[in-house]
C-alpha cells in the first residue's frame, strides 16, 4: 500500500533538543544530590520526564525533594531553553519539502505537551508544513506505547499501516513499531549500532539521508 503521510517525532529528531534537556536535568537532580553525567542522561534519550525521574529515583533514591517537583522543575526550566536557543536538526527543513512536493501528509507525533511543540513548530517557522501536531501527554499513555501514533493516524484519518514515521529514539520507535506503522530510525551517532534499532523497517544516520529515491522504494504515489 502507498504511504499518505509521514509523521515525526519531534524531541531530537525535528529539533536539536536533547542537548537542552541533558543540561536541565544536570542542573536538576544535582539539587537532590545526585550527578549526572551527559552520558548516564543518555541512557534514559527519549522517555518521558516522568519516566526518567523514576529512572533515576528508583536507582538512587532521595529524600530532598518530592520526584514530581523534580520533574516539574526539568520540564519548566527545559520548555524555557528549548524555546529560545533550540536549532533545526540537519535535514529540516528539506524533507519537508520533498513529502510536501509529493502531496504527503505530515504531522508531529511527540511525548512532549502541545504548548512544546507549537512553540518549537514556530521557532523553527515549520508550522505550516504540517496538517497536525498531537501529544502523547493527550492520551492514555505515552511512548513506548503506540497510543500517541495511533491516535494521530486516527486524525488524519489514514490507517497505520500507510504511515511512515520518523524516530530518532529506541522508545519512540517501540511507539511507532507497535502501531504497525512503516518505520525510519535515526539514531544519534553515540547509539547507531544499539540492537534496539533493529526493529525499524529503515535506518538513516540523519534527515539529510532520505532522499527521493527512498520515495520510490516505498511506493508513494
Amino acid at each position: 500500500m502507498p504511504i499518505q503521510a509521514a509523521l515525526f517525532d519531534m524531541d531530537g529528531l525535528l529539533v536539536d533538543s536533547e542537548p537542552h534537556w541533558r543540561h536541565v536535568e544536570i542542573e536538576v537532580f544535582r539539587t537532590v544530590g545526585l550527578e549526572l553525567t551527559e552520558d548516564m542522561c543518555k541512557q534514559t534519550t527519549g522517555l518521558p520526564i516522568d519516566a526518567v525521574v523514576r529512572y533515576w529515583f528508583e536507582r538512587h533514591p532521595w529524600t530532598a525533594r518530592p520526584p514530581e517537583e523534580v520533574g516539574e522543575e526539568i520540564h519548566l526550566k527545559a520548555y524555557e531553553r528549548i524555546g529560545q536557543h533550540a536549532k533545526a536538526m540537519p535535514g529540516v527543513p528539506a524533507i519537508l519539502d520533498l513529502f510536501r512536493e509529493h502531496t504527503i501528509l505530515m504531522a508531529v507525533a511527540s511525548a512532549s505537551p502541545m504548548h512544546l511543540i507549537e512553540a518549537v513548530l514556530d521557532r523553527l517557522d515549520i508550522r505550516s508544513y504540517f496538517q497536525l501536531w498531537h501529544s502523547a501527554t493527550l492520551e492514555k499513555r505515552n511512548k513506548p506505547h503506540p497510543d500517541v501514533y495511533l491516535g494521530t493516524a486516527r486524525q488524519l484519518g489514514i490507517e497505520p499501516q500507510n504511515c511512515l514515521a520518523f524516530e530518532d529514539s529506541g522508545s519512540g520507535l517501540k511507539s511507532a513499531h507497535a502501531a504497525g506503522m512503516v518505520t525510519v530510525a535515526v539514531p544519534a551517532d553515540y547509539e547507531f549500532n544499539e540492537p534496539k534499532f533493529d526493529i525499524a523497517d529503515y535506518k538513516i544516520a540523519s534527515l539529510l539521508d532520505f532522499k527521493k529515491e527512498n520515495l520510490t522504494r516505498l511506493f508513494i504515489n
